[in-house]
């Protein structure tokens, strides 16, 4: 049985004809940038983040440049620091460059993988201007813990929530924790577009207006005290396929976390250490994400079954060479777990034949 990672080809045809229908509306219509369909997903993604307002934009990568830039976050030419986790996309540490600052790694926590508070307080230094939690797989950071941090130090928190639609921690979601939160809709998020996009949320109405003058930055209006501001908008039919797809996410949610307890009851005695959740709702399962000890050589036993997997990340970004700093201190937490992890195939569409079988495949490996 062939067993791709990912198949987005059946999520598109759950929703097909709400698809067809909304592209009709969109090109009839003949309005392509920040219209209509812009207007009403900003608002609709606020509502289901809980927040006051949004910004639709071009990119997740945008999104956090820019939320760190309307913030105050990062001043060019101030070499502020923010500071991040060394087990993300290399976008996170990119966008911090992007807006003009200096990102600098803490070390992860070792049962869920996100930044590490007490890791985060031990690099904060005088140049130190914000943090960015990255909610990694699908869970959101300890985020009291780093709002605790970042009050005490006076830091601003701008949440990296790519991976994170739909999470929980207690009552509160992504966004609602920090000054503001960045989200992408790339294609494989739990929420994707049909090519790139973004959106910033945050209760800080004015943050979001910043942030929607700064998208515009070819226009004299659009460069507000010396601000640079950038081409970055999220397209019409983008936003009518998202506005679609946003009445599935809490669904497809759901789907993710039955699968994943799939997962969770058939390898919870083997030798694969399987993903810990701080409570039911507060994983999201963007990927589902496990350790063991002889990973190389399971995952091409897998590949030998025709069932495929990934590492997400392979490579830390502290120790690459673009962000490698020689007063950086060693990450023996994340160290360890980058030799470890991989991600097993999981998504809404995600057959339960299909999960048997991938658990099927690794029992008989442990066996």
């Amino acid at each position: 049985m062939l067993i791709p990672f990912l198949n987005l080809a059946r999520q598109h045809a759950e929703v097909e004809a709400e698809v067809t229908h909304v592209l009709t509306r969109v090109m009839s219509r003949g309005v392509y940038i920040l219209g209509p369909e812009v207007e009403a997903f900003e608002d609709e993604w606020a509502r289901f983040c809980d927040a006051r307002s949004a910004a639709a934009v071009g990119n997740g990568t945008d999104a956090l440049v820019l939320a760190l830039v309307a913030s105050g976050a990062v001043r060019k030419g101030h070499a502020d620091e923010v500071i991040t986790s060394p087990l993300t996309a290399a976008y996170t540490a990119l966008a911090i460059m992007n807006a003009g600052g200096v990102p600098v790694f803490a070390d992860i926590d070792a049962e869920t993988y996100t930044l590490d508070p007490q890791a985060v307080e031990a690099v904060i230094t005088p140049r130190t201007r914000a943090i960015v939690p990255v909610h990694l797989y699908g869970q959101m950071v300890d985020m009291p813990a780093i709002c605790d941090v970042a009050t005490r130090h006076n830091l601003i928190v701008i949440e990296d929530a790519a991976q994170a639609h739909g999470a929980l921690l207690g009552e509160k979601r992504a966004g609602t924790w920090g000054q503001a939160a960045a989200y992408s809709f790339y294609p494989t998020k739990n929420l994707g577009a049909y090519g790139d996009g973004g959106a910033v949320v945050s209760n800080d109405v004015r943050l979001i207006e910043r942030i929607k003058t700064l998208r515009q930055g070819g226009h004299a209006r659009a460069l507000p005290d010396k601000i640079e501001g950038r081409n970055s908008r999220l397209d019409e039919i983008q936003a009518a396929l998202l506005r679609v797809k946003l009445k599935h996410l809490e669904k497809w949610d759901r789907q993710r976390r039955n699968l994943a307890d799939i997962y969770h009851q058939a390898l919870s005695n083997s030798r694969i250490k399987i993903p810990v959740a701080r409570s039911l709702k507060a994983h999201v399962y963007h990927l589902y994400v496990v350790q063991h000890p002889a990973r190389d050589r399971l995952r091409s036993h897998l590949a030998e079954r025709e069932i495929e997997t990934m590492i997400h990340y392979p490579h830390l970004l502290h120790q690459q060479p673009l962000f490698w700093r020689s007063e950086q201190r060693a990450m023996p937490v994340a160290e360890h777990v980058v030799k470890r992890i991989f991600s097993l195939p999981l998504y809404p569409q995600f057959g339960r034949d299909e999960c048997c079988a991938v658990v099927d495949a690794i029992l008989d490996f442990d066996e």
